[in-house]
């Protein structure tokens, strides 16, 4: 299904860019956001709009990438209002395995059939075709979105039940919540001791002290409060809580999240809640 029809739900910083992907592949693509500067940008690279699931095409594949589990629940309340038998769903969002199983069942109920693919590798990759997918369910429709799912990155098959993929993306965010916040809070420490923060990140993320996420959000600690919005303080506030929450299920103990999850909701009450997650550093 080369050419397959796409509605894209989730339109924003990361969603627009891996639309346009599916765009340049050859997919007639529908792109679907509350937001109309979002859908205007979409129009802009060539996609057909709509406000909401219900107004757009039918399509033979629904990519999801809203933010939160609420905005989940009420995508998939809406598409229950149309005819799903046989269309094909692929969750990318970020909502946790409870919140994607039990969307999921819903959607089977009405006769769809849904994968879990959740993503990582920002907006950076994802104009690039490069972002990791942790593909979950059952293997024929996995096998089935390939197509799709091709233009986006590398699907890793990573279980067989839909929330699988959703486990380990919670393992993933535990990681980025905490790597975002070290990194802040080592450049922060660098002016303290009146270093040139420039000259240090250069320097330490050369060595071993490197991570992505250092050499990525790094260089936007530096600049101002109005840097490049790619992902922001609430999405974090988001994940970290996501991750807090499967941790508390599984009786684990993420002493490191918790302190990095405060400083994301401190940033959030600071007034910084829709500014870029780089932004953390204005804690410290």
């Amino acid at each position: 299904m080369s050419n397959a029809s796409v509605v894209f739900v989730g339109i924003g910083a990361i969603g627009l860019p891996m639309a346009a992907r599916l765009v340049a592949g050859g997919h007639p693509v529908t792109g679907v956001d509350p937001v109309p500067a979002a859908r205007e940008r979409a129009a802009a690279a060539g996609m057909g709009v709509a406000e909401r699931f219900s107004a757009a095409p039918r399509a033979d594949f629904v990519v999801v990438m809203v933010a939160t589990p609420a905005q989940l629940d009420e995508l998939v309340t809406d598409a229950l209002t149309t005819e799903l038998t046989g269309q094909r769903w692929i969750v990318m969002s970020t909502v946790g395995p409870e919140s994607v199983r039990e969307q999921a069942a819903r959607l089977v109920a009405a006769g769809a059939r849904v994968v879990d693919v959740p993503v990582t590798g920002g907006v950076a990759r994802a104009r690039t075709g490069e972002l990791t997918l942790f593909a979950a369910g059952d293997r024929a429709d996995i096998d089935a979105a390939r197509p799709v799912l091709a233009h986006l990155g590398t699907p890793h098959t990573v279980g067989d039940a839909v929330g699988d993929g959703q486990a380990i993306k919670v393992v993933n965010q535990h990681l980025c919540s905490v790597h975002i916040v070290a990194a802040a809070e080592a450049l922060a420490l660098a002016g303290k001791l009146g270093l040139d923060r420039r000259k240090v990140l250069s320097l330490v993320e050369q060595g071993a002290a490197g991570s992505w996420m250092l050499s990525d959000r790094g260089p936007r600690m530096l600049q101002g409060t109005d840097v490049e919005v790619t992902s922001t303080i609430n999405i974090f506030v988001k994940d970290s809580g996501l991750v807090a929450a499967a941790a508390r299920a599984a009786d684990a103990q993420t002493p490191l999240l918790d302190i990095a999850r405060a400083r994301y909701e401190q940033a959030a009450e600071a007034g910084l809640a829709t500014r870029d997650d780089s932004r953390v550093i204005e804690t410290y």
